[in-house]
């Protein structure tokens, strides 16, 4: 691995992080709510582009290079696991069950459906440049 790689990485990752602080804070003052959605949405959102990034890469289309720094880099300081966690652990301390269940069970389980949309996306965008 080149060094300009694991600088690009650093770059997209930084790029990444600040993508999604911008759209929590975007979100956050236009949903309020009991659940987190937009750490919701991030992550799904992340997810599908991660599927279609996959797609376009299995086809080839995308250099490996460049899908390691926006799938690794980007979409990696984009979504947020580690909030996502936190923000289910604080539901669940403070007695609510279900948006708890919705908020973690729900992302995990739209968010590897919207990864398999994103996958079929890409590898038919793949299909149709080549």
């Amino acid at each position: 691995m080149s060094v300009a790689l694991v600088l690009a990485l650093g770059a997209a990752g930084g790029l990444g992080a600040v993508a999604r602080f911008v759209l929590d804070g975007v979100l956050r003052s236009r949903l309020p709510g009991a659940l987190p959605l937009p750490t919701m949405i991030i992550n799904v959102s992340g997810s599908f582009l991660l599927g279609v990034l996959a797609g376009t890469g299995l086809g080839s289309a995308l250099p490996a290079g460049w899908a390691l720094v926006c799938g690794t880099g980007f979409l990696g300081g984009y979504t947020t696991f580690s909030t996502a966690s936190s923000e289910t652990a604080r539901l669940i301390q403070a007695g609510r069950l279900r948006a708890a269940v919705a908020a973690g069970l729900g992302t995990a389980v739209v968010a590897l459906a919207a990864a398999g949309g994103g996958l079929a996306l890409g590898l038919v965008l793949t299909a149709t440049a080549g």
